[in-house]
């Protein structure tokens, strides 16, 4: 049975999984009834950083426009352009055995594409939620559901895996960002072209 966390909770996950490493971090959310004259397009990605909690390359930023990480340890599997339909709108694999030795903590984020022009934030959407499930057996090992209202955040990040010693663990984060997709690439240090 999957853990249920609550926003600042933190979990191992590879002390009650043994040998575990192929994971799949799902984000889905669905877009409340106010139309804002325009399609949602909400974008995951994921920032793999070092102990100073920014990236050391600009290859560690893995989204919809560079969707394999060099090490090929994390995989974004698509942008979905309206979130329809039930379950994850958009995956991110992770192979834990293969993250670098720099690479200390992965981030993993949502933004809204166009935020500021389409005149949509988070407040609009509902149901927000990051799990993480095993790709080998599809058994779903945690599940953090946003429950907070962001009412004028434009990008958000759900959660983070991190190294602990020889164990992965998963902190619920919640925390909401103005600025969009630029605000979070200033945040972990990735330069903006």
């Amino acid at each position: 049975m999957p853990v249920n966390l609550q926003k600042g909770q933190k979990v191992s996950l590879t002390k009650g999984n043994p040998g575990l490493s192929k994971v799949i971090v799902g984000l889905g959310w669905d877009v409340n009834q106010f139309d804002t004259g325009g399609d949602f397009d909400l974008d995951a990605a994921a920032f793999l950083q070092t102990d100073a909690g920014k990236v050391s390359s600009q290859d560690d930023f893995v989204f919809y426009g560079n969707l394999k990480h060099p090490s090929g340890a994390v995989e974004h599997m698509g942008d979905n352009l309206t979130g329809a339909g039930d379950g994850d709108d958009e995956q991110i694999k992770v192979n834990l055995s293969m993250v670098p030795a720099n690479v200390s903590k992965i981030a993993f984020t949502v933004t809204i594409y166009e935020a500021e022009q389409r005149r949509q934030n988070f407040g609009q959407v509902n149901n927000a939620f990051i799990r993480i499930y095993n790709e080998e057996t599809g058994e779903e090992l945690l599940r953090y559901d946003l429950g907070e209202d962001f009412s004028i955040e434009t990008a958000v990040v759900f959660g983070e895996l991190y190294k602990n010693g020889s164990e992965w663990k998963f902190n619920a984060i919640g925390c909401g960002y103005q600025g969009g997709l630029a605000a979070l690439c200033a945040n972990y240090g990735v330069e903006v072209g």
